[in-house]
């Protein structure tokens, strides 16, 4: 009877184990599907600032937007775009990459005297455009 007893307080505590699981999964966020079309559109308008060396910095913030935009439609919390990107850092294949790109931003915006190369702004697109793909918002 005793032996019974405890099978049963077993199978009741695996039980409501695999249920809390179950809804915990449940009320997980989940991923909005992004619009491919206007974010491949944002994406080529950054990419046109590229063509001129003196809107280089613009290019490097427009882009740095739409993956902003991008993290906060996919449902990545946070107070800032540093925190939405470390919610995300899981589902980025290119943590550095991606990194690298919202730092550049980060300091064109807060340092008026920063020169650009033209590998930085590659490299930084380049981060960037791998997260965009990563969230599903690029092709």
């Amino acid at each position: 009877m005793n032996g019974d007893l405890l099978s049963i307080a077993v199978v009741a505590i695996v039980f409501f184990g695999v249920i809390t699981l179950v809804i915990a999964f449940a009320k997980r966020k989940r991923k909005k599907p992004l619009d491919i079309e206007a974010f491949t559109a944002k994406w080529k308008d950054a990419q046109k600032l590229c063509a001129n060396k003196d809107t280089w910095p613009l290019a490097v913030i427009n882009a740095d937007n739409v993956l902003d935009e991008a993290l906060k439609k996919s449902g990545y919390r946070g107070k800032t775009m540093g925190e939405r990107l470390v919610a995300a850092q899981r589902d980025l294949s290119d943590n550095d990459g991606v990194w690298y790109g919202h730092k550049l931003r980060n300091k064109l915006v807060h340092e008026s005297d920063t020169k650009l190369s033209q590998v930085d702004v590659k490299d930084a697109l380049t981060g960037i455009r791998q997260a965009l793909r990563d969230l599903g918002a690029l092709k």
